[in-house]
C-alpha cells in the first residue's frame, strides 16, 4: 500500500504540493489528473524518492519514503516523464545496467532479462542502439528498465506521450498486462486512456486534491447532469436540419416554402420522441453530422438505452449515440475549472 499524509512540497516560496492525502491499496490502477502546472510531477517525483517532500509523511509498503529511500526504491519501478535512457546504448545492455544500479546480480538479471523484453514486446530490438529506435521502443525501454527488478509498485508519468495512435493503443495494452503483477500509479493528460486504464482517480489542482474515486463517482459528485450526442438518418422526403435553420433570404411560399414546412413537421416529431424519453431534460435543433442529423440532449442520468429503444419504437435509423463529451472529460473541467499555474 501506498501511503500519503499531509504531503507538501515548495520551491522557495511558490507552492507545488499543499497538505495532499491519498491512498492506493495493493493491486490498484490509479490515475493522476490535473491541468499543467497541478502538481503530479512532484508527486510522483516525492513517491518514487527522487525529490524530497517539504512536509508531510509517504510510505510505501509500511516503509518510510523520506527516512528509509533505498529500500524504497527497491520496491518501486519509476518511469519519469522523461525516461532515463541512454541513447548510444545497445537495449539489452541498458537493461543490464539498469538491473546492476538496482543491486541485481548478474544471475538475477540474465534469468529476468528475457522476461522483461517479452513482456515489453522489446525482443526483436534487444541488440539495437537506443538511439536508432522509434520513440514507442524508446518508452517501452523506459518501461522495461522501470520493470526489471521486479518492483511491486509501478510510477509511470505520463507513457503515451508523443506516441501516435497505433503506440498509444500499444502502451495501453503494455499497461494492461502490468496491471497484473504491480499496483501501478499512472499521470497522463490523456483523460480517454486514464479513463480506459485506471481503477480509481485523484484530481489535482494548484497543488491541491480536488477529487478522488472512480469515474462514477467523481461524476456524481460534481453533477447528475449528463450530455447525450444521438444521429439518426433524415427521414425519406424530408430534411428536419433545413427545418430548424432561420429562414434568412426572406423568401417564402411556392414548392420551397411547402417543402420547409414539411420539413419542419419531421423534425419536430423526432424532438417530440427524444424529448419523452425518461431522463431528458432538454433537446437541442439537430445539425448535419456524418451522413444524419445529429441532436444534443442534456439529461439527468445516462439514459442511453431508453433513447436508443425511443428511436428504434419509432422507425427511426439510428446512426449513432453516445456522450456528447467522455464523462471523464466533463468531470475533469468541472473539477479543475480551467485554472493551472508554472508548478509541475
Amino acid at each position: 500500500m501506498i501511503r500519503a499524509r499531509n504531503l507538501s512540497k515548495f520551491y522557495g516560496a511558490k507552492r507545488a504540493l499543499d497538505r495532499v492525502s491519498f491512498e492506493i491499496d495493493d493491486g490498484e490502477t490509479v490515475g493522476f489528473l490535473g491541468l499543467n502546472g497541478a502538481g503530479k510531477t512532484t508527486a510522483l517525483r516525492i513517491l518514487a524518492c527522487d525529490l524530497r517532500p517539504t512536509g508531510g509523511t509517504v510510505e510505501v509498503g509500511g516503509i518510510d519514503a523520506v527516512t528509509e529511500p533505498h529500500e524504497v526504491r527497491k520496491r518501486i519501478g519509476f518511469l519519469p516523464e522523461n525516461p532515463p535512457i541512454y541513447a548510444d546504448m545497445i537495449v539489452a545492455d541498458y537493461l543490464r545496467f539498469a538491473g546492476q544500479l538496482r543491486q541485481m546480480t548478474r544471475a538475477e538479471i540474465a534469468k529476468r532479462l528475457p522476461d522483461v523484453l517479452g513482456i515489453t514486446n522489446l525482443d526483436d530490438v534487444a541488440t539495437e542502439v537506443i538511439g536508432t529506435l522509434s520513440h514507442g521502443y524508446r518508452q517501452r525501454v523506459g518501461v522495461a528498465q522501470a520493470i526489471i527488478h521486479q518492483p511491486k509498485f509501478l510510477i509511470l508519468d505520463e507513457p503515451t506521450r508523443g506516441l501516435d495512435p497505433v503506440q498509444i493503443v500499444d502502451m495501453r495494452n503494455l499497461i494492461h498486462d502490468l496491471k497484473q503483477n504491480h499496483t501501478v500509479l499512472i499521470s497522463s493528460h490523456i483523460l480517454s486512456e486514464i479513463s480506459q486504464t485506471c481503477d480509481r482517480l485523484l484530481v489535482l489542482g494548484r497543488g491541491t486534491l480536488l477529487g478522488v474515486g472512480t469515474e462514477n463517482e467523481l461524476a456524481g459528485h460534481v453533477s447528475e447532469i449528463r450530455q447525450i450526442t444521438v444521429t439518426i438518418r433524415a427521414p425519406s422526403g424530408g430534411d428536419p436540419y433545413r427545418a430548424t435553420k432561420s429562414d434568412d433570404s426572406g423568401e417564402a411560399g411556392g414548392a420551397e416554402g411547402k417543402k420547409s414546412d414539411k420539413d419542419a413537421d419531421v423534425g419536430a416529431e423526432i424532438k417530440k420522441v427524444l424529448a419523452e424519453v425518461d431522463g431528458v431534460k432538454e433537446v437541442g435543433d439537430p445539425y448535419e453530422q456524418g451522413g444524419g442529423l445529429q441532436f444534443w440532449l442534456e439529461t439527468t442520468k445516462d439514459c442511453r438505452a431508453e433513447v436508443s429503444r425511443a428511436v428504434v419504437g419509432a422507425k427511426l435509423d439510428l446512426l449513432k449515440l453516445d456522450y456528447a463529451r467522455s464523462e471523464i472529460e466533463n468531470t475533469f473541467i468541472r473539477l479543475v475549472g480551467g485554472s493551472s499555474d508554472a508548478s509541475n
